[in-house]
């Protein structure tokens, strides 16, 4: 039987981390393809997140290190793209979506952790507009990533309306989070134990 830490999604996903220095490294590369192979790499590690829960579920190799760094490794490429795309398009029309969507995974991964510490967990578990969200923001990242125009590229335009697009869903996930995590939040201490 094979150790719960060695499963092929688990490596799957340490490769997506790994992939984190090697995306900032050539995002910063001074060549006139970095910029897009900075996407390419960014959009791999994007496809490899939706990969390694498939052959997790398919393959019965579901680990707690895995439900631990699936959504670490996420947020990490996540935040270290946006961080890299506030620079490039530096201007309010990135900084204020882009506020929404880090603001959300910092309130999110804490009320998550405060679930897990109740033992409610299950209750705030990805749903399917958190999946639709990751999708619609990985589209919109990597577009984004790649083409450094203004708003004059119609490319551009459709990268920053899915990136509203992913803000907006991000809000609304975040909203259905706490709404299935209200009764909890809003218990008297001693009903919670």
């Amino acid at each position: 039987m094979t150790h719960p830490v060695y499963t092929i999604p688990n490596f799957i996903t340490f490769a997506r981390i790994l992939l984190i220095p090697v995306f900032v490294g050539i995002f910063y590369l001074p060549y006139h393809w970095s910029h897009i192979a900075g996407a390419a790499i960014f959009a791999i590690a994007g496809a490899t997140d939706w990969i390694d829960g498939y052959l997790a579920r398919r393959l019965n190799q579901t680990t707690k290190l895995g439900a631990f760094l699936d959504p670490v490794a996420d947020k990490l490429m996540v935040v270290v793209a946006i961080v890299l795309l506030v620079e490039v398009h530096a201007n309010p029309w990135l900084a204020v979506p882009s506020l929404v969507i880090v603001g959300r995974e910092v309130a999110v991964s804490a009320l998550r952790e405060w679930m897990a510490e109740i033992g409610a967990r299950a209750t705030v578990a990805v749903s399917m507009i958190g999946k639709v969200k990751t999708t619609v923001q990985i589209i919109s990242i990597t577009l984004l990533l790649a083409y450094r125009g203004g708003f004059d590229d119609p490319i551009v335009v459709v990268a920053f309306s899915l990136y509203y697009l992913a803000a907006t869903l991000t809000l609304w996930s975040m909203l259905l989070y706490i709404r299935a995590a209200w009764p909890y939040l809003t218990s008297a201490d001693d009903e919670q134990n």
